[in-house]
Formats: C-alpha cells, sequence, structure tokens
C-alpha cells in the first residue's frame, strides 16, 4: 500500500506540490490527471526518490520511502518514466531481465528467465527479444519498459504517460494489462495519463490534480464533471457513458 501524508515539494520559488495526501491499495489503479503542469510526473518522481528533497511523509507498505536504500526501493517500487530506455542499445530480452536485478541472488537465474519469457509472450513482445530497444519504436520502447516493471513484481508500480505513443489497439491492451496485473498480482498502481475516457473506462479511482494540489478524487462519475473539466482544464466539455463505457469530449475552450 502507498500512503502520501501531507507531500510538499517546491522548485525553486515555485510549489510543484502543496500538501498532497494519497491512498492507493493494493490491487488498486488510481489514474492521476490534470493539465500540463498539474503535479503529476513529480509527485512519481518524488515516490520513486528521484525529485529530489520534499517534505511529508511517503510510506511504502508500511515503511518510510525516505530511509530505504534503492535495492530495498527497487523491490517494493516499479517506475515506467517517460519516453524511458530509448537510447540504450541492450536487446528487449535484457532489458526486461533488468527488472529482476533487485532479486538476483545466486541460483535464481533459471527462475527469473522464466518470468521474463512469460512477460515477454503475455505483451506479444517476441517477435522483439533480439532487438536492441534503441532500434524499436515510441510504442514499443514503452511496451518493453512495462514487461520491464512487471517483472520486477514489485507492490507498487508507477506509470509516467504508459500510453502516450501507443495506437488505439495497444492503448488499450496496455491498460487492460495494467488492470489485470493489479489484480492478479495484489500490486497497487498510480498512473499518470492525459486521455480522461481511457482512465475512466480501466481505472478503480480517478485523482484530479490542479497547482500541486488534489482538485477531486473519486468515482469518474464524480470527479469527470463538467464544473471540474471547466475549473481545471478551462474547457466545456460533454461527458456521459454508452453502455459502461465512458466518454469526454471537450467542446469549447473557456471564454
Amino acid at each position: 500500500m502507498l500512503k502520501l501524508d501531507a507531500l510538499h515539494y517546491r522548485h525553486g520559488a515555485r510549489e510543484v506540490l502543496a500538501g498532497i495526501d494519497l491512498r492507493v491499495a493494493a490491487g488498486e489503479v488510481v489514474a492521476l490527471l490534470g493539465p500540463n503542469g498539474a503535479g503529476k510526473s513529480t509527485l512519481l518522481r518524488c515516490i520513486n526518490q528521484t525529485a529530489g528533497p520534499y517534505r511529508g511523509r511517503i510510506t511504502l507498505d508500511g515503511h518510510d520511502a525516505r530511509l530505504m536504500g534503492r535495492r530495498e526501493l527497487a523491490r517494493r517500487v516499479s517506475w515506467v518514466p517517460q519516453q524511458g530506455g530509448s537510447s540504450m542499445a541492450l536487446r528487449v530480452v535484457d532489458m526486461v531481465l533488468l527488472g529482476r536485478a533487485p532479486h538476483r541472488r545466486p541460483g535464481s537465474g533459471r527462475r527469473d528467465m522464466q518470468v521474463v519469457f512469460d512477460i515477454i509472450e503475455r505483451l506479444q513482445l517476441q517477435h522483439l527479444a533480439t532487438r536492441a530497444v534503441d532500434r524499436l519504436s515510441g510504442g514499443e520502447r514503452q511496451r518493453v519498459m512495462l514487461a520491464r516493471a512487471i517483472a520486477q513484481e514489485s507492490s507498487l508500480v508507477l506509470l509516467d504517460e504508459p500510453t502516450s505513443e501507443l495506437d488505439l489497439r495497444h492503448q488499450l491492451e496496455t491498460m487492460a494489462l495494467v488492470r489485470e496485473t493489479a489484480r492478479e498480482r495484489n500490486v497497487a498502481v498510480l498512473v499518470a495519463i492525459h486521455d480522461l475516457a481511457l482512465a475512466a473506462r480501466l481505472a478503480d479511482r480517478l485523482v484530479l490534480l490542479s497547482e500541486g494540489r488534489i482538485h477531486a478524487d473519486g468515482a469518474w462519475q464524480q470527479v469527470l464533471s463538467t464544473e471540474n473539466l471547466r475549473a481545471v482544464y478551462g474547457v466545456e466539455a460533454i461527458v456521459g457513458s454508452h453502455g459502461e463505457l465512458p466518454y469526454v469530449m471537450a467542446v469549447a475552450g473557456r471564454t
């Protein structure tokens, strides 16, 4: 479980995060929404201990994240940044194998490789297994980095715009896989994403950020209200559902 209590982060004179309180339970997928500059990526980097000094408390499975060594943190947190691994010449299979590094010990090699090949098959990456990561398309790299995160078998997965370079089919498949992984492995997932309808469809809960604060937190029907979208994004929008599938259509900017 992830717990954030009174999290503050400053970049120079600007307060990027201003008192964030958040919980993400095991098995839950929570989507972070908000316009550019709202603090989504910074929040993820604070949790992963890569953003620099912050105020407040971040707790992972009951332990203070600030007190963890890098190996212990890697056992608990998988992190997929935007455009990760793009300059690395490793083969895909070796990149995914890096996810096993926090768990490596004498005699673990066979199980590690089995985990890697199972995930490569699950994400339909077999045809890319021996290709160099830096020769892949942006969408292919994103899927490889997700595979590495799943191979890490952590209790928390952080995803920063994991569908930004994927085509429509792979967006749906990737988010469905994230949801399935959370359920099957009892993993907490926190994902920053711009696609409101996709987030509403596949996340258990939405958290809408605005200027470093939580503007709304809850089910999509409450968070994606026309009032919230107007206040946070400055747009007029039509929000509804077709059967059980939610949709969001921006129709005009605020005047």
